[in-house]
Protein backbone atom coordinates (compact mmCIF):
# COMPACT_ATOMS: atom_id res chain seq x y z
CA UNK A 1 0.00 0.00 0.00
CA UNK A 2 1.21 3.85 -0.73
CA UNK A 3 2.00 6.12 1.70
CA UNK A 4 -1.05 8.05 0.28
CA UNK A 5 -3.21 5.25 0.64
CA UNK A 6 -2.14 4.66 3.92
CA UNK A 7 -3.37 7.72 5.47
CA UNK A 8 -6.95 7.32 3.20
CA UNK A 9 -7.44 4.57 5.09
CA UNK A 10 -6.68 5.49 8.72
CA UNK A 11 -9.08 8.07 7.72
CA UNK A 12 -11.62 6.23 6.41
CA UNK A 13 -11.48 4.08 9.55
CA UNK A 14 -11.14 6.35 12.10
CA UNK A 15 -14.53 8.63 10.82
CA UNK A 16 -16.43 5.47 10.39
CA UNK A 17 -15.16 4.09 13.97
CA UNK A 18 -16.37 7.65 15.51
CA UNK A 19 -19.01 9.86 14.50
CA UNK A 20 -17.12 12.56 16.57
CA UNK A 21 -14.50 12.82 13.89
CA UNK A 22 -14.78 15.49 10.89
CA UNK A 23 -12.78 15.95 7.86
CA UNK A 24 -11.78 19.55 6.30
CA UNK A 25 -9.33 21.04 4.13
CA UNK A 26 -8.78 22.91 0.75
CA UNK A 27 -8.97 20.60 -1.76
CA UNK A 28 -10.12 17.61 0.16
CA UNK A 29 -13.19 17.01 -2.26
CA UNK A 30 -10.73 17.40 -5.05
CA UNK A 31 -10.44 14.99 -7.64
CA UNK A 32 -6.64 14.51 -6.66
CA UNK A 33 -7.60 14.29 -3.08
CA UNK A 34 -4.38 16.05 -1.63
CA UNK A 35 -2.24 13.38 -3.19
CA UNK A 36 -4.52 10.80 -3.10
CA UNK A 37 -5.48 10.41 0.50
CA UNK A 38 -8.90 12.48 1.05
CA UNK A 39 -9.98 10.58 -2.30
CA UNK A 40 -13.85 9.38 -1.71
CA UNK A 41 -14.18 10.40 1.38
CA UNK A 42 -16.79 12.77 1.23
CA UNK A 43 -19.09 10.10 -1.03
CA UNK A 44 -18.29 7.60 1.75
CA UNK A 45 -19.39 9.97 4.82
CA UNK A 46 -21.16 12.79 3.27
CA UNK A 47 -20.60 16.91 2.71
CA UNK A 48 -21.48 17.18 6.91
CA UNK A 49 -18.07 15.37 7.88
CA UNK A 50 -15.36 16.51 4.89
CA UNK A 51 -16.06 19.42 3.36
CA UNK A 52 -13.23 21.92 1.71
CA UNK A 53 -12.41 24.95 3.08
CA UNK A 54 -12.17 28.59 2.45
CA UNK A 55 -8.16 29.55 2.45
CA UNK A 56 -8.26 31.28 6.07
CA UNK A 57 -5.90 29.07 8.64
CA UNK A 58 -6.62 31.18 11.66
CA UNK A 59 -10.02 31.22 11.70
CA UNK A 60 -10.27 27.48 10.53
CA UNK A 61 -7.85 26.30 13.67
CA UNK A 62 -10.19 28.49 15.36
CA UNK A 63 -13.26 26.20 14.19
CA UNK A 64 -11.46 23.08 15.26
CA UNK A 65 -10.50 24.53 18.49
CA UNK A 66 -14.08 25.26 19.03
CA UNK A 67 -15.21 22.21 18.01
CA UNK A 68 -12.94 20.04 20.14
CA UNK A 69 -14.34 21.86 23.13
CA UNK A 70 -17.86 20.45 22.26
CA UNK A 71 -16.61 17.11 22.02
CA UNK A 72 -15.94 16.64 18.46
CA UNK A 73 -12.25 15.37 17.00
CA UNK A 74 -11.60 17.52 14.04
CA UNK A 75 -8.59 16.75 11.22
CA UNK A 76 -7.46 19.56 9.05
CA UNK A 77 -5.34 18.74 5.84
CA UNK A 78 -2.73 21.68 5.00
CA UNK A 79 -1.56 21.67 1.95
CA UNK A 80 1.59 23.60 2.35
CA UNK A 81 2.83 23.45 6.10
CA UNK A 82 4.24 26.93 5.37
CA UNK A 83 0.68 28.50 5.09
CA UNK A 84 0.00 27.20 9.02
CA UNK A 85 1.72 30.51 10.15
CA UNK A 86 -1.15 32.15 9.85
CA UNK A 87 -2.69 30.10 12.08
CA UNK A 88 -0.36 30.19 15.11
CA UNK A 89 -2.22 32.75 17.29
CA UNK A 90 -4.66 30.00 17.74
CA UNK A 91 -2.03 26.65 17.47
CA UNK A 92 0.04 28.23 20.21
CA UNK A 93 -2.07 30.58 22.45
CA UNK A 94 -5.08 28.42 22.56
CA UNK A 95 -4.67 24.95 20.93
CA UNK A 96 -1.63 23.81 23.05
CA UNK A 97 -2.04 25.95 26.45
CA UNK A 98 -6.12 25.49 26.58
CA UNK A 99 -5.85 21.98 28.69
CA UNK A 100 -3.28 23.58 30.90
CA UNK A 101 -5.22 26.86 31.43
CA UNK A 102 -8.01 24.75 32.90
CA UNK A 103 -6.29 22.86 34.93
CA UNK A 104 -6.96 19.54 32.98
CA UNK A 105 -10.42 19.98 32.70
CA UNK A 106 -10.76 20.46 29.19
CA UNK A 107 -8.91 19.14 26.19
CA UNK A 108 -8.50 20.15 22.46
CA UNK A 109 -8.19 17.09 20.54
CA UNK A 110 -7.16 18.37 17.52
CA UNK A 111 -5.43 16.88 14.23
CA UNK A 112 -3.57 19.08 11.71
CA UNK A 113 -2.08 17.44 8.62
CA UNK A 114 0.91 19.36 7.39
CA UNK A 115 2.24 18.71 4.55
CA UNK A 116 6.04 19.80 3.34
CA UNK A 117 6.32 20.93 -0.15
CA UNK A 118 9.99 20.26 -1.05
CA UNK A 119 10.25 19.91 -4.82
CA UNK A 120 12.36 22.60 -7.13
CA UNK A 121 10.95 25.32 -8.19
CA UNK A 122 9.09 25.42 -4.77
CA UNK A 123 10.87 28.11 -3.53
CA UNK A 124 11.71 29.64 -0.21
CA UNK A 125 8.07 30.14 0.73
CA UNK A 126 6.61 26.71 0.03
CA UNK A 127 9.29 23.79 0.65
CA UNK A 128 10.05 25.09 4.37
CA UNK A 129 9.52 22.04 7.35
CA UNK A 130 9.38 24.01 10.54
CA UNK A 131 8.80 20.82 12.59
CA UNK A 132 11.22 22.41 15.44
CA UNK A 133 9.04 25.41 15.90
CA UNK A 134 5.96 23.20 16.32
CA UNK A 135 8.11 20.75 18.85
CA UNK A 136 9.67 24.25 20.92
CA UNK A 137 6.04 24.44 21.92
CA UNK A 138 4.50 22.56 24.93
CA UNK A 139 1.37 20.85 24.75
CA UNK A 140 1.44 20.57 20.99
CA UNK A 141 2.70 16.99 19.97
CA UNK A 142 4.54 16.49 16.68
CA UNK A 143 4.99 13.44 14.30
CA UNK A 144 6.37 12.71 11.29
CA UNK A 145 6.21 8.90 9.90
CA UNK A 146 8.17 7.65 7.26
CA UNK A 147 6.67 4.31 6.10
CA UNK A 148 2.84 3.78 4.78
CA UNK A 149 2.65 1.40 8.35
CA UNK A 150 3.44 4.33 10.88
CA UNK A 151 1.88 6.63 8.87
CA UNK A 152 -1.54 4.84 9.17
CA UNK A 153 -0.53 3.75 12.65
CA UNK A 154 0.45 7.12 13.77
CA UNK A 155 -2.63 9.15 12.14
CA UNK A 156 -5.05 6.42 14.01
CA UNK A 157 -2.72 7.55 17.44
CA UNK A 158 -2.86 11.34 16.60
CA UNK A 159 -6.82 11.14 16.09
CA UNK A 160 -7.43 9.18 19.45
CA UNK A 161 -4.86 11.26 21.51
CA UNK A 162 -6.35 13.90 23.39
CA UNK A 163 -3.91 16.70 22.62
CA UNK A 164 -3.31 18.58 19.82
CA UNK A 165 -0.70 17.07 16.83
CA UNK A 166 0.84 18.01 14.14
CA UNK A 167 1.19 15.53 12.18
CA UNK A 168 3.76 15.91 9.13
CA UNK A 169 3.61 14.66 6.27
CA UNK A 170 6.72 14.83 3.39
CA UNK A 171 5.44 15.29 -0.29
CA UNK A 172 7.94 12.83 -1.15
CA UNK A 173 7.22 9.65 0.51
CA UNK A 174 3.14 9.99 -1.02
CA UNK A 175 4.47 7.01 -3.21
CA UNK A 176 6.42 4.75 -1.08
CA UNK A 177 4.93 1.99 -0.75
CA UNK A 178 5.03 -0.69 2.23
CA UNK A 179 3.16 -3.22 4.30
CA UNK A 180 0.21 -2.07 5.80
CA UNK A 181 -2.45 -4.33 8.01
CA UNK A 182 -6.19 -4.05 6.56
CA UNK A 183 -7.59 -3.07 10.35
CA UNK A 184 -7.49 -0.63 12.98
CA UNK A 185 -4.07 -0.80 14.81
CA UNK A 186 -2.51 2.92 16.39
CA UNK A 187 1.55 3.54 16.12
CA UNK A 188 2.60 4.55 19.70
CA UNK A 189 3.50 8.56 19.75
CA UNK A 190 6.81 9.23 21.54
CA UNK A 191 8.58 5.78 20.40
CA UNK A 192 11.56 5.72 17.96
CA UNK A 193 12.07 2.89 15.21
CA UNK A 194 15.74 1.65 14.57
CA UNK A 195 15.41 0.83 11.34
CA UNK A 196 18.83 -0.72 10.66
CA UNK A 197 21.00 -2.34 13.40
CA UNK A 198 24.80 -1.19 13.48
CA UNK A 199 27.39 -1.51 15.71
CA UNK A 200 29.95 1.56 14.17
CA UNK A 201 28.21 4.61 14.31
CA UNK A 202 24.49 6.02 14.66
CA UNK A 203 22.59 7.70 12.55
CA UNK A 204 19.23 9.83 13.64
CA UNK A 205 16.76 11.02 11.30
CA UNK A 206 12.75 11.63 10.40
CA UNK A 207 10.79 12.03 7.65
CA UNK A 208 11.85 12.03 4.50
CA UNK A 209 15.53 12.31 5.44
CA UNK A 210 15.52 8.63 7.14
CA UNK A 211 15.08 7.60 3.35
CA UNK A 212 18.20 9.47 2.42
CA UNK A 213 19.85 7.91 5.95
CA UNK A 214 18.95 4.48 4.62
CA UNK A 215 19.99 4.88 1.34
CA UNK A 216 23.35 5.69 2.69
CA UNK A 217 23.20 2.96 4.79
CA UNK A 218 23.15 0.19 2.12
CA UNK A 219 26.57 1.52 0.72
CA UNK A 220 28.11 2.04 4.07
CA UNK A 221 27.09 -1.99 4.47
CA UNK A 222 29.52 -2.24 1.51
CA UNK A 223 32.67 -1.21 2.89
CA UNK A 224 31.94 -2.73 5.67
CA UNK A 225 30.75 -0.29 8.23
CA UNK A 226 27.74 -0.95 10.38
CA UNK A 227 25.32 1.86 10.79
CA UNK A 228 22.39 1.69 13.39
CA UNK A 229 19.90 4.36 11.75
CA UNK A 230 17.05 5.60 14.05
CA UNK A 231 13.40 7.11 12.15
CA UNK A 232 12.64 9.19 15.02
CA UNK A 233 9.20 8.88 14.12
CA UNK A 234 7.74 11.39 16.88
CA UNK A 235 9.34 15.12 17.23
CA UNK A 236 7.55 15.44 20.42
CA UNK A 237 7.79 14.00 22.73
CA UNK A 238 11.28 12.75 21.68
CA UNK A 239 11.87 8.81 22.53
CA UNK A 240 15.21 10.27 24.25
CA UNK A 241 16.24 6.22 25.47
CA UNK A 242 16.15 5.01 21.74
CA UNK A 243 18.67 7.71 20.86
CA UNK A 244 21.12 7.49 24.20
CA UNK A 245 21.33 3.83 24.14
CA UNK A 246 22.28 3.68 20.49
CA UNK A 247 25.27 6.15 21.12
CA UNK A 248 26.24 4.09 24.30
CA UNK A 249 26.52 1.23 21.87
CA UNK A 250 28.61 2.95 19.01
CA UNK A 251 30.25 6.08 20.00
CA UNK A 252 29.82 7.74 16.84
CA UNK A 253 26.75 9.96 16.15
CA UNK A 254 25.24 12.01 13.00
CA UNK A 255 22.19 13.87 13.33
CA UNK A 256 20.38 14.72 9.83
CA UNK A 257 17.42 17.06 9.74
CA UNK A 258 15.43 18.64 7.07
CA UNK A 259 15.75 21.95 9.34
CA UNK A 260 18.18 24.84 10.13
CA UNK A 261 20.95 24.37 12.06
CA UNK A 262 19.97 26.56 15.03
CA UNK A 263 17.99 25.74 17.48
CA UNK A 264 16.68 22.87 15.63
CA UNK A 265 15.85 18.60 16.37
CA UNK A 266 19.45 18.09 15.71
CA UNK A 267 20.94 20.40 17.99
CA UNK A 268 18.04 19.22 20.72
CA UNK A 269 19.50 15.73 20.31
CA UNK A 270 23.36 16.27 20.59
CA UNK A 271 22.17 18.47 23.80
CA UNK A 272 20.20 14.87 25.15
CA UNK A 273 23.20 13.26 24.51
CA UNK A 274 25.79 15.74 26.30
CA UNK A 275 23.33 15.71 29.27
CA UNK A 276 22.95 12.17 29.85
CA UNK A 277 25.83 10.44 28.26
CA UNK A 278 28.81 12.84 27.49
CA UNK A 279 31.61 10.49 27.25
CA UNK A 280 30.20 8.25 25.14
CA UNK A 281 31.09 9.78 21.98
CA UNK A 282 34.51 8.81 20.56
CA UNK A 283 34.52 11.56 18.31
CA UNK A 284 32.74 14.78 17.98
CA UNK A 285 28.81 14.46 17.30
CA UNK A 286 28.33 16.17 12.99
CA UNK A 287 24.95 17.96 12.31
CA UNK A 288 23.93 17.55 8.60
CA UNK A 289 21.23 20.13 8.49
CA UNK A 290 19.66 22.95 5.66
CA UNK A 291 22.36 26.03 5.02
CA UNK A 292 21.57 29.29 7.19
CA UNK A 293 19.52 30.81 3.98
CA UNK A 294 16.16 30.46 2.55
CA UNK A 295 15.26 27.34 0.45
CA UNK A 296 16.20 28.32 -2.89
CA UNK A 297 14.33 27.92 -6.69
CA UNK A 298 16.25 26.74 -8.76
CA UNK A 299 17.43 22.92 -9.58
CA UNK A 300 21.13 23.62 -9.44
CA UNK A 301 21.58 25.66 -6.24
CA UNK A 302 18.66 23.54 -4.69
CA UNK A 303 20.45 20.41 -5.46
CA UNK A 304 23.38 22.12 -3.08
CA UNK A 305 21.00 23.00 -0.92
CA UNK A 306 19.46 19.52 0.48
CA UNK A 307 21.41 16.65 2.43
CA UNK A 308 22.23 13.72 0.34
CA UNK A 309 23.39 10.43 1.04
CA UNK A 310 26.88 11.34 0.04
CA UNK A 311 27.34 13.77 2.57
CA UNK A 312 26.04 11.37 5.12
CA UNK A 313 28.38 8.74 3.47
CA UNK A 314 31.44 11.38 3.46
CA UNK A 315 30.67 12.63 7.26
CA UNK A 316 30.56 8.76 8.54
CA UNK A 317 34.23 9.09 7.01
CA UNK A 318 35.36 11.69 9.49
CA UNK A 319 32.78 10.44 12.18
CA UNK A 320 34.77 7.44 12.13
CA UNK A 321 37.85 8.79 11.46
CA UNK A 322 38.49 6.55 8.12
CA UNK A 323 40.44 7.74 4.94
CA UNK A 324 37.91 8.44 2.47
CA UNK A 325 38.65 6.13 -1.07
CA UNK A 326 37.59 7.44 -4.65
CA UNK A 327 36.24 3.84 -4.61
CA UNK A 328 34.37 4.06 -1.77
CA UNK A 329 31.99 7.03 -2.90
CA UNK A 330 29.37 5.35 -5.81
CA UNK A 331 27.53 8.57 -6.16
CA UNK A 332 25.27 7.42 -9.21
CA UNK A 333 24.02 4.73 -6.81
CA UNK A 334 22.91 6.38 -3.80
CA UNK A 335 21.45 9.79 -4.83
CA UNK A 336 18.99 9.98 -7.01
CA UNK A 337 17.73 12.93 -8.93
CA UNK A 338 14.33 14.32 -8.25
CA UNK A 339 11.42 15.67 -10.86
CA UNK A 340 9.74 18.70 -10.32
CA UNK A 341 8.23 21.49 -10.12
CA UNK A 342 5.28 20.56 -8.35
Amino acid sequence: MKYSEAIRDALSQSLKRDERVFLMGLGVTDAKGVFGSTTGLQEEFGSQRVFDIPVCENTIVGIMNGASMQGMRPIMVNQRIDFILYAMDQIINHSAKWKWMFGGAQKLPIVIRAIVGRGWGQGPQHSQSMHALFAHIPGLKVVAPVTPYDAKGLLIASLEDDDPVIFIEHRRLYDIEGDVPDGLYSVPIGKAAILREGSDITLVASSQMVLVAQRAGVELAKVNISAEIIDLRTLRPLDEDTVLQSVQKTGHLIVIDSDWKACGIAGEILAIVAEHCPFALKSPAIRLTWPDIPTPTSIALEDLFYTKATDIYKNVFISLGHPLKEDNLQIEKIDQPFEGPF
